[in-house]
């Protein structure tokens, strides 16, 4: 079994700038270019460093959410400011979160990493608890030994 834990969390706020993603959410290529290619872009036109600029900790969030039957994917970060019109204020709810940890090359590696492991091992094995929606996210924390490092952060409920 894959290691991973389960913890209560505050809710928070994270706030973020989006994209749809268009592609099946069974065609994972498609999925993962879309995403690769909105953080180039975040990245490139300097609007993830305006959000960072305001972030009260150093944590970027890849934040996934369905919206008005959208799949929608965020580059965010946990603040009390707003940046502008195109941002969304996404609340993640005071519960249990089950929480998977890891690392990689880049922030794309690890958070595609750590989507597989949670929502293709961890889910579908969990016997006590299940995910039912909301909003899930992929955290990088840091740096150490020249790898990316974070957690996955999907809310859950007791079975």
């Amino acid at each position: 079994m894959v290691d991973y834990t389960l913890e209560e969390k505050n809710s928070f706020t994270v706030l973020g700038l989006g994209t749809e993603l268009k592609s099946d959410y069974t065609d994972y290529a498609g999925i993962n270019k879309e995403k690769e290619d909105f953080w180039q872009a975040v990245k490139q036109d300097g609007k993830l460093d305006t959000l960072k600029a305001i972030a009260t900790n150093d944590y970027i969030f890849a934040v996934n959410e369905a919206v008005n039957n959208k799949m929608m994917h965020y580059a965010g970060v946990m603040t009390e400011a707003s940046v502008s019109e195109e941002s969304r204020v996404i609340q993640f709810p005071k519960g249990e979160y089950l929480v998977v940890k890891g690392e990689g090359k880049t922030f794309n590696e690890l958070s595609n990493k750590l989507t597989v492991i949670a929502f293709g091992q961890v889910l579908p094995e969990a016997k006590d608890f299940a995910y039912v929606g909301g909003p899930n996210a992929s955290v990088e924390m840091g740096q150490r030994n020249g790898l990316v490092f974070g957690e996955m952060w999907i809310p859950v409920v007791r079975k």
